[in-house]
């Protein structure tokens, strides 16, 4: 069974099967990629909690940079968020995003 949350003409913000939630992208707000990944893992926390999940039970997480210069300001706060022992599998790449101001977009795959 496939179960969509917050469902709108063009996606989900949670799809659910199998025991797995996929969660749309996520972006944030702020002047710095820091305070941008920060407003991100926050709205992450919040759509895994909806899905039944945790960042404990993260499995995948894909993360685009606008720019690859950013990598360490990033993986700061990342490293500050990630519970320890729980580090999902994680891929991290340089992409032009939606808009021109954005400077990271977080897509995460967990356990439910």
């Amino acid at each position: 069974m496939i179960e969509r949350i917050d469902t709108a003409t063009r996606m989900s913000k949670i799809v659910k099967h199998n025991g797995v939630a996929y969660l749309c992208g996520q972006v944030g707000d702020g002047a710095s990629v820091a305070d941008q990944t920060r407003d991100c893992l926050l709205r992450v926390d919040a759509l895994l909690e909806k899905a039944g999940s945790s960042r404990e039970q993260m499995l995948q997480v894909v993360i685009w940079l606008a720019d690859m210069a950013d990598f360490a300001q990033m993986n700061a706060v990342w490293d500050a968020w990630v519970p320890s022992g729980h580090a999902p599998a994680r891929a991290c790449g340089e992409a032009r995003l939606a808009r021109g101001e954005l400077k990271v977009e977080i897509i995460v795959t967990a356990a439910c």
